[in-house]
Protein backbone atom coordinates (compact mmCIF):
# COMPACT_ATOMS: atom_id res chain seq x y z
CA UNK A 1 0.00 0.00 0.00
CA UNK A 2 1.92 3.03 -1.33
CA UNK A 3 -0.52 5.60 -0.42
CA UNK A 4 -1.32 5.94 3.21
CA UNK A 5 -2.98 9.28 2.91
CA UNK A 6 -6.47 9.80 3.71
CA UNK A 7 -6.73 6.24 4.93
CA UNK A 8 -8.10 4.69 7.61
CA UNK A 9 -5.85 2.62 10.06
CA UNK A 10 -7.54 0.55 13.42
CA UNK A 11 -5.05 0.01 16.10
CA UNK A 12 -5.78 -2.12 18.98
CA UNK A 13 -4.03 -1.15 21.77
CA UNK A 14 -3.33 2.45 20.70
CA UNK A 15 -3.05 4.10 23.61
CA UNK A 16 0.49 3.35 24.10
CA UNK A 17 3.59 1.48 23.80
CA UNK A 18 4.07 0.33 19.96
CA UNK A 19 0.15 1.32 19.28
CA UNK A 20 0.68 4.98 20.13
CA UNK A 21 3.75 5.38 18.08
CA UNK A 22 2.39 3.21 15.34
CA UNK A 23 -0.59 5.96 15.23
CA UNK A 24 1.71 8.95 15.17
CA UNK A 25 4.08 7.42 12.61
CA UNK A 26 0.81 6.60 10.23
CA UNK A 27 -0.88 9.85 11.25
CA UNK A 28 1.95 11.76 9.54
CA UNK A 29 1.14 10.71 6.47
CA UNK A 30 -1.97 11.46 7.16
CA UNK A 31 -3.72 8.45 7.77
CA UNK A 32 -7.05 8.42 9.45
CA UNK A 33 -7.00 6.90 12.84
CA UNK A 34 -9.21 4.43 14.72
CA UNK A 35 -8.04 3.77 18.19
CA UNK A 36 -9.04 0.85 20.27
CA UNK A 37 -7.59 0.24 24.16
CA UNK A 38 -9.16 -1.15 27.18
CA UNK A 39 -7.57 1.65 29.07
CA UNK A 40 -10.54 4.70 28.39
CA UNK A 41 -8.45 7.34 30.56
CA UNK A 42 -4.95 6.89 28.69
CA UNK A 43 -6.88 6.65 25.55
CA UNK A 44 -8.81 9.62 25.48
CA UNK A 45 -5.72 11.13 26.80
CA UNK A 46 -3.62 9.93 23.74
CA UNK A 47 -6.79 10.92 21.35
CA UNK A 48 -6.91 14.56 22.76
CA UNK A 49 -2.74 14.74 22.18
CA UNK A 50 -2.84 14.05 18.32
CA UNK A 51 -5.81 15.68 17.68
CA UNK A 52 -3.81 18.35 18.93
CA UNK A 53 -1.25 17.55 16.10
CA UNK A 54 -4.12 17.58 13.63
CA UNK A 55 -4.84 14.22 13.51
CA UNK A 56 -8.01 12.45 12.51
CA UNK A 57 -8.67 10.11 15.06
CA UNK A 58 -11.43 8.65 17.21
CA UNK A 59 -11.01 6.46 19.97
CA UNK A 60 -13.22 3.47 20.99
CA UNK A 61 -12.90 1.63 24.60
CA UNK A 62 -12.46 -1.93 23.73
CA UNK A 63 -11.49 -5.17 25.23
CA UNK A 64 -10.02 -7.61 22.01
CA UNK A 65 -11.16 -10.64 23.85
CA UNK A 66 -14.61 -9.81 23.36
CA UNK A 67 -15.64 -10.15 19.77
CA UNK A 68 -19.09 -8.38 19.89
CA UNK A 69 -16.54 -5.37 21.26
CA UNK A 70 -14.62 -5.99 18.37
CA UNK A 71 -17.70 -5.79 15.77
CA UNK A 72 -18.87 -2.50 17.63
CA UNK A 73 -15.00 -1.09 16.72
CA UNK A 74 -15.49 -2.12 13.26
CA UNK A 75 -19.18 -0.83 12.94
CA UNK A 76 -17.56 2.91 14.26
CA UNK A 77 -14.73 3.05 11.93
CA UNK A 78 -16.96 2.50 9.11
CA UNK A 79 -19.54 4.99 10.60
CA UNK A 80 -16.90 7.58 11.51
CA UNK A 81 -14.53 7.36 7.98
CA UNK A 82 -16.51 4.98 5.98
CA UNK A 83 -13.66 2.66 5.23
CA UNK A 84 -11.12 0.43 6.91
CA UNK A 85 -7.97 0.39 5.06
CA UNK A 86 -5.46 -1.34 7.88
CA UNK A 87 -5.95 -3.34 10.79
CA UNK A 88 -3.28 -3.57 12.86
CA UNK A 89 -3.94 -6.17 15.76
CA UNK A 90 -1.65 -4.90 18.56
CA UNK A 91 -3.29 -5.28 21.54
CA UNK A 92 -1.08 -7.20 24.13
CA UNK A 93 -0.35 -8.45 27.17
CA UNK A 94 2.40 -10.11 29.78
CA UNK A 95 2.77 -14.02 31.08
CA UNK A 96 4.95 -16.29 33.11
CA UNK A 97 6.41 -19.47 32.96
CA UNK A 98 5.05 -23.08 32.12
CA UNK A 99 5.48 -24.08 35.49
CA UNK A 100 3.19 -22.93 38.20
CA UNK A 101 1.33 -20.53 35.75
CA UNK A 102 -2.67 -20.72 36.89
CA UNK A 103 -5.11 -21.73 34.38
CA UNK A 104 -6.77 -18.76 34.27
CA UNK A 105 -3.90 -16.91 33.87
CA UNK A 106 -3.35 -18.76 30.50
CA UNK A 107 -7.19 -18.04 29.57
CA UNK A 108 -6.40 -14.39 30.31
CA UNK A 109 -3.21 -14.19 28.25
CA UNK A 110 -4.33 -16.71 25.15
CA UNK A 111 -7.96 -14.38 25.27
CA UNK A 112 -5.96 -10.92 24.87
CA UNK A 113 -2.85 -12.57 22.53
CA UNK A 114 -4.56 -14.95 20.43
CA UNK A 115 -7.89 -14.56 20.56
CA UNK A 116 -8.05 -10.52 20.20
CA UNK A 117 -5.96 -11.27 16.85
CA UNK A 118 -8.41 -13.92 15.97
CA UNK A 119 -11.00 -11.76 16.67
CA UNK A 120 -9.54 -8.66 14.57
CA UNK A 121 -9.05 -11.33 11.99
CA UNK A 122 -12.40 -12.58 11.57
CA UNK A 123 -14.00 -9.37 11.93
CA UNK A 124 -12.25 -7.29 9.26
CA UNK A 125 -10.86 -9.67 7.28
CA UNK A 126 -14.44 -9.99 4.98
CA UNK A 127 -14.50 -5.96 5.01
CA UNK A 128 -10.86 -5.81 3.24
CA UNK A 129 -11.72 -9.02 1.00
CA UNK A 130 -14.47 -7.14 -0.42
CA UNK A 131 -12.94 -3.93 -1.53
CA UNK A 132 -9.60 -6.15 -2.37
CA UNK A 133 -7.45 -3.89 -0.44
CA UNK A 134 -5.99 -3.57 2.52
CA UNK A 135 -3.18 -4.29 5.23
CA UNK A 136 -3.06 -6.12 8.41
CA UNK A 137 -0.53 -6.11 10.97
CA UNK A 138 -0.23 -8.62 13.75
CA UNK A 139 2.28 -8.14 16.41
CA UNK A 140 3.54 -11.57 17.95
CA UNK A 141 7.29 -10.99 18.88
CA UNK A 142 10.70 -12.66 19.19
CA UNK A 143 9.12 -14.91 21.53
CA UNK A 144 6.84 -16.21 18.69
CA UNK A 145 10.28 -17.42 17.00
CA UNK A 146 11.74 -18.99 20.19
CA UNK A 147 10.96 -20.45 22.91
CA UNK A 148 12.31 -18.72 26.40
CA UNK A 149 12.39 -19.67 29.77
CA UNK A 150 10.39 -18.22 32.28
CA UNK A 151 8.18 -16.61 29.58
CA UNK A 152 5.68 -19.91 28.58
CA UNK A 153 2.67 -18.51 28.52
CA UNK A 154 3.75 -15.35 25.98
CA UNK A 155 5.64 -17.79 23.83
CA UNK A 156 3.03 -19.67 23.41
CA UNK A 157 0.63 -17.16 22.66
CA UNK A 158 2.97 -15.20 20.11
CA UNK A 159 4.18 -18.39 18.22
CA UNK A 160 0.26 -18.89 17.67
CA UNK A 161 0.04 -15.27 16.23
CA UNK A 162 2.97 -15.98 13.80
CA UNK A 163 1.47 -19.42 12.91
CA UNK A 164 -2.50 -17.47 12.24
CA UNK A 165 -0.22 -14.72 10.21
CA UNK A 166 2.24 -17.30 8.20
CA UNK A 167 -1.05 -19.18 7.12
CA UNK A 168 -3.12 -16.38 6.40
CA UNK A 169 -0.59 -14.70 3.98
CA UNK A 170 -0.81 -18.19 2.16
CA UNK A 171 -4.54 -17.94 1.91
CA UNK A 172 -4.59 -14.35 0.73
CA UNK A 173 -2.17 -15.71 -1.94
CA UNK A 174 -4.39 -18.73 -3.06
CA UNK A 175 -6.94 -16.11 -3.50
CA UNK A 176 -5.03 -13.63 -5.67
CA UNK A 177 -5.95 -11.16 -3.11
CA UNK A 178 -4.79 -8.43 -2.80
CA UNK A 179 -5.08 -7.47 0.44
CA UNK A 180 -1.71 -7.61 3.02
CA UNK A 181 -0.80 -9.32 6.23
CA UNK A 182 2.68 -8.78 8.48
CA UNK A 183 3.81 -10.03 11.00
CA UNK A 184 5.37 -8.07 13.97
CA UNK A 185 8.17 -9.80 15.69
CA UNK A 186 10.17 -7.62 18.10
CA UNK A 187 12.34 -7.90 20.29
CA UNK A 188 12.60 -5.77 23.81
CA UNK A 189 11.22 -1.97 23.47
CA UNK A 190 10.21 0.57 25.66
CA UNK A 191 6.54 -0.52 26.67
CA UNK A 192 4.55 -1.23 29.68
CA UNK A 193 4.22 -4.87 28.85
CA UNK A 194 6.09 -6.12 31.85
CA UNK A 195 3.02 -3.65 33.46
CA UNK A 196 -0.04 -5.98 31.62
CA UNK A 197 -1.15 -6.92 35.55
CA UNK A 198 -2.21 -3.47 35.57
CA UNK A 199 -5.39 -4.89 33.10
CA UNK A 200 -5.61 -7.96 34.55
CA UNK A 201 -9.34 -8.50 35.78
CA UNK A 202 -9.36 -9.18 39.79
CA UNK A 203 -9.91 -12.54 39.69
CA UNK A 204 -7.28 -13.33 37.37
CA UNK A 205 -5.02 -10.99 40.00
CA UNK A 206 -6.15 -12.49 43.14
CA UNK A 207 -4.19 -16.04 41.78
CA UNK A 208 -1.63 -14.42 39.41
CA UNK A 209 1.71 -13.65 41.87
CA UNK A 210 2.87 -17.19 41.71
CA UNK A 211 6.90 -17.08 43.04
CA UNK A 212 8.11 -17.53 39.15
CA UNK A 213 5.74 -15.01 37.33
CA UNK A 214 7.45 -12.10 40.11
CA UNK A 215 11.00 -13.54 39.53
CA UNK A 216 10.00 -13.19 35.34
CA UNK A 217 8.26 -9.84 35.99
CA UNK A 218 11.42 -8.53 37.72
CA UNK A 219 13.95 -9.37 35.00
CA UNK A 220 11.54 -8.59 32.43
CA UNK A 221 10.98 -5.35 33.71
CA UNK A 222 15.21 -4.66 33.47
CA UNK A 223 15.16 -6.08 29.63
CA UNK A 224 12.32 -4.02 28.44
CA UNK A 225 13.91 -0.76 29.94
CA UNK A 226 17.21 -1.50 28.29
CA UNK A 227 15.53 -2.11 25.08
CA UNK A 228 14.87 0.07 21.42
CA UNK A 229 12.55 2.76 21.33
CA UNK A 230 9.04 2.09 20.15
CA UNK A 231 9.62 4.83 17.18
CA UNK A 232 12.05 2.05 15.93
CA UNK A 233 9.36 -0.25 15.41
CA UNK A 234 6.78 2.15 14.17
CA UNK A 235 9.00 3.30 11.67
CA UNK A 236 9.55 -0.43 10.29
CA UNK A 237 5.83 -1.27 10.34
CA UNK A 238 5.11 1.77 8.02
CA UNK A 239 8.13 0.22 5.86
CA UNK A 240 6.55 -2.92 5.60
CA UNK A 241 3.25 -1.73 4.96
CA UNK A 242 4.74 0.57 1.93
CA UNK A 243 6.61 -2.27 0.40
CA UNK A 244 4.23 -4.95 1.82
CA UNK A 245 6.53 -7.15 3.61
CA UNK A 246 5.69 -10.14 5.77
CA UNK A 247 7.94 -10.27 8.39
CA UNK A 248 8.64 -6.93 10.28
CA UNK A 249 11.80 -7.59 12.49
CA UNK A 250 13.36 -4.86 14.47
CA UNK A 251 16.03 -7.17 15.80
CA UNK A 252 17.03 -9.00 12.53
CA UNK A 253 20.06 -10.54 13.47
CA UNK A 254 18.35 -12.07 16.54
CA UNK A 255 15.50 -13.75 14.85
CA UNK A 256 17.44 -14.98 12.55
CA UNK A 257 19.76 -16.35 15.14
CA UNK A 258 17.04 -18.02 16.84
CA UNK A 259 15.49 -19.67 13.55
CA UNK A 260 18.87 -21.20 12.98
CA UNK A 261 19.38 -22.34 16.65
CA UNK A 262 16.05 -24.18 16.00
CA UNK A 263 17.58 -25.97 13.03
CA UNK A 264 20.44 -27.02 15.14
CA UNK A 265 18.74 -28.35 17.26
CA UNK A 266 16.75 -30.50 15.13
CA UNK A 267 19.69 -31.63 13.82
CA UNK A 268 21.89 -32.42 16.31
CA UNK A 269 19.97 -32.29 19.55
CA UNK A 270 21.38 -29.14 21.32
CA UNK A 271 19.57 -26.37 22.68
CA UNK A 272 20.33 -23.05 22.16
CA UNK A 273 21.46 -20.66 24.84
CA UNK A 274 19.25 -17.89 25.53
CA UNK A 275 20.72 -14.02 24.62
CA UNK A 276 18.87 -11.57 26.26
CA UNK A 277 20.93 -8.93 25.70
CA UNK A 278 20.72 -9.47 21.44
CA UNK A 279 17.04 -8.67 22.01
CA UNK A 280 17.55 -5.86 23.25
CA UNK A 281 19.30 -3.98 20.63
CA UNK A 282 18.47 -3.72 16.99
CA UNK A 283 20.83 -5.05 14.41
Amino acid sequence: MQELSERVAVITGGAGGIGRAMAERFAAEGTKLVLADIEEAVLDETVDQLRSKGASVVGVPTDVADVAQVESLAARALSEFGGVHIVANNAGVGGGPVIGTPLAVWEWVFGVNVWGVVNGCNTFLPILLEQNEGHIINTASLAGLGGVPGLGTYCASKFAVVGLSESLHHELSMLGSAVRVSVLCPGFVRTRIHESDRNMPADVAAVADTPGALLMADLAKAAVEAGISVDVVAEAVYSAVVEERFYVLTHQQAATGTTEARIAWMVDGQPPVMDLEAVTKPL
